[in-house]
């Protein structure tokens, strides 16, 4: 009988709008945040300009897959995650299979030392920028004990992805466990629990965790908190319309309105769109492309809004494999016709058998004092129009100056 191994892979993340927590291991945010960074430490090279491009393209693709998959549905996932857990797996593939997985990642002509490279880059980079957000990149890969990994494979993941590498019994009682804990304690508790049981023939598990806890730059005050209703497709739902009315980046469009809240020294901001009334956040959500994104982004102005947006908690849980077999990746999940020849000895026979992705969120009025926020380009001089946010909407997580998605929600209804 011929054993079919199956390498498992996952990814988890998590957001908090609070100010603090007690979970926090990267340091305490401060009270009062620091100037608004207008620049990168360092200009980002033409490598981690590519893996920034490949990830956000990516981020979009899977995106409008999973909300064309869960029309009228809440969505919130971390594409960058899934690039960095898939990133990880692709320096174990070879042939066809590892030339999908590239395809599909949207990572062209660059080469896997420039790729790899740029990820390590881009992880130092991101986790440092601003010491009002707890931002955290963390990879892991369990391997069943006994079971031959390369290593080169070993040296490559370690390497450019900081990854902790374990040899663990999985036959053990405690094994999911562990693995659980090690995910629990990179999202600060956030998602306690990401594998639920091992199978005989699980031999890895490649596991990515990012956490973000940002404080807002300008904090919504509690006594100006509301009781609303949400017009969402499951009818009208009360809600918490947080507000406030201040210089904020905006942009306004016959299709969408999209507005910028950031968090700490600006570097992290959520970017939130609105579509216009009588627009449906499905066609706003199926119309999202990288090259659109970049130039509306670059299109943002500061100006006054009067801006109302609601509490948000949620959590939300996804196989992914089927919305990656639309994006070109199939080989992968081929028992006995992927190649994973670079990540174990050859007639090993590995597959991917689970990409799963958990997140969670909240979204609260919690955040730092507001500082003075210098106007740039256009400002609104009159008394704003006020930008409910009482509908269906779509908000991003997202690394203004380098570009970098890193978390991408629709909300439909009220969770």
């Amino acid at each position: 009988m011929r054993l079919a191994a199956a390498a498992a892979f996952v990814s988890a993340a998590a957001c908090s709008g609070g100010a603090t927590d007690p979970g926090n291991q990267g340091g305490d945010q401060p009270d009062k945040p620091g100037a608004r960074l207008e620049v990168l430490p360092r200009p980002l090279t033409a490598g981690e300009s590519k893996v920034v491009t490949a990830a956000n393209d990516f981020s979009f693709a899977l995106f409008r897959r999973l909300s064309a998959a869960q029309k009228d549905s809440n969505v919130f996932t971390s594409p960058l995650s899934a690039s960095m857990a898939l990133g990880m797996a692709m320096n174990g593939a070879a042939g066809t299979t590892y030339d999908q997985m590239k395809s599909a990642l949207a990572f062209g002509s660059a080469s896997e030392q420039e790729i790899n490279g740029s990820y390590k880059s881009l992880i130092t980079l991101l986790r440092g920028l601003d010491p009002a957000v707890d931002f955290r990149i963390a990879n892991s890969i369990w391997s069943r004990t006994g079971f031959p990994v390369k290593q080169t494979f070993i040296d490559a993941t370690t390497s450019a992805f900081d990854a902790k590498v374990t040899a663990l019994d999985f036959a053990s009682a405690t094994a999911p466990a562990t693995i659980n804990d090690w995910v629990s304690g990179a999202t600060a508790g956030k998602i306690p629990k990401i594998i639920d049981r091992i199978g005989g023939d699980d031999v890895m598990f490649l596991i990515n965790a990012i956490y973000f806890k940002g404080s807002w730059r300008e904090k919504f005050a509690l006594a100006d908190t509301r009781d609303a209703q949400f017009r969402g497709v499951a009818g009208s739902q009360p809600i918490k319309l947080m507000h406030r009315t201040g210089n904020m980046g905006a942009l306004y469009t016959p299709d969408f309105i999209a507005v910028d809240m950031p968090y700490g020294n600006s570097a992290f901001t959520m970017t939130a769109l609105l579509p216009a009334e009588g627009r449906s956040v499905e066609a706003l959500a199926a119309s999202l492309q990288g090259p659109a994104w970049a130039t509306w982004m670059g299109q943002m102005r500061e100006g006054k809004v009067d801006l109302h947006f609601p509490r948000i908690k949620l959590e939300w849980e996804r196989l992914l494999i089927p919305d990656l077999k639309l994006l070109g990746m199939i080989d992968a999940f081929n028992e006995g016709g992927a190649d994973f020849s670079r990540l174990s000895s050859p007639g090993t026979n590995l597959f991917i058998s689970v990409v799963k992705q958990k997140t969670y969120a909240d979204v609260n009025e919690e955040g730092t004092e507001a500082a003075a926020v210098t106007n740039v380009g256009v400002t609104l001089t009159s008394a704003p129009a006020p930008v409910r946010f009482d509908r269906p909407f779509l908000f991003m997580i997202r690394e203004r100056l380098s570009g970098a998605v890193v978390f991408m929600g629709k909300i439909v209804s009220m969770p």
